[in-house]
């Protein structure tokens, strides 16, 4: 597939690049892109919900009133779960949500959900970019120059740029990443990938069968 490449005023430069058909156009494998973005959710919970028992709660360990002859049901103690301020019958355990996925299956979601960008035509390649400072404006005007204004859109760069981060950072609908950084569901949840020139390479390297 080959795509045409932009410069940051969203005008042609000429260049053209290729996006490989065993990354961008493979059948897309939905059951492993499931597991990678259940995977990716699963690992941004924190896992630190805890409710009381009632071995746990402070009160009186008293029998309430006596076994027999009030009309009642039985109570031995306050801190039954039966009563308001009592225990939590079964509440939540801190836990770790994670849980290992094979790197074969990982990359497979990758190369399908990059494939579903391509099939859309929602995949954008830039020549290599950066911003003589981190000013919000750049990036903005950027977007502008691409009709991405409205568009939750994913840049990914080639390495680590801290300008076009930070210039990026205050807008709710962008998000910069590197290309090692890559993952399905940043991939699936933007409405547009934007690539640079190195990018596309770092991804041939990391991704090629």
């Amino acid at each position: 597939m080959e795509v045409k490449v932009l410069n940051i005023s969203g005008k042609e430069t000429g260049a053209k690049v290729q996006l490989p058909e065993g990354i961008f156009g493979i059948e897309p494998n939905d059951h492993a892109i499931y597991l990678d973005v259940k995977q990716y959710l699963a690992n941004q919970r924190q896992g630190t919900h805890k409710s009381k028992q009632r071995n746990e709660i402070a009160g009186s360990t008293r029998k309430l009133y006596k076994q027999k002859g009030t009309g009642g049901a039985r109570a031995g103690s306050i801190k039954s779960p039966l009563f308001n301020g009592g225990g939590r019958i079964f509440g939540p355990q801190p836990r770790d949500y994670s849980f290992k996925l094979n790197k074969k299956l990982k990359e497979v979601a990758r190369r399908s959900a990059l494939s579903y960008k391509a099939q859309d035509n929602s995949v954008l390649v830039l020549e290599d970019f950066t911003f003589e400072s981190p000013k919000t404006k750049d990036f903005i005007s950027l977007l502008n120059a691409l009709n991405f204004a409205n568009e939750k859109t994913l840049v990914v760069l080639a390495e680590a740029n801290q300008n076009v981060y930070l210039a990026s950072r205050n807008l709710q609908k962008a998000k910069v990443i590197t290309a090692d950084q890559l993952n399905t569901y940043d991939v699936l949840n933007a409405g547009k990938l934007v690539l640079t020139t190195g990018s596309v390479k770092t991804l041939e390297e990391a991704l090629a069968k």
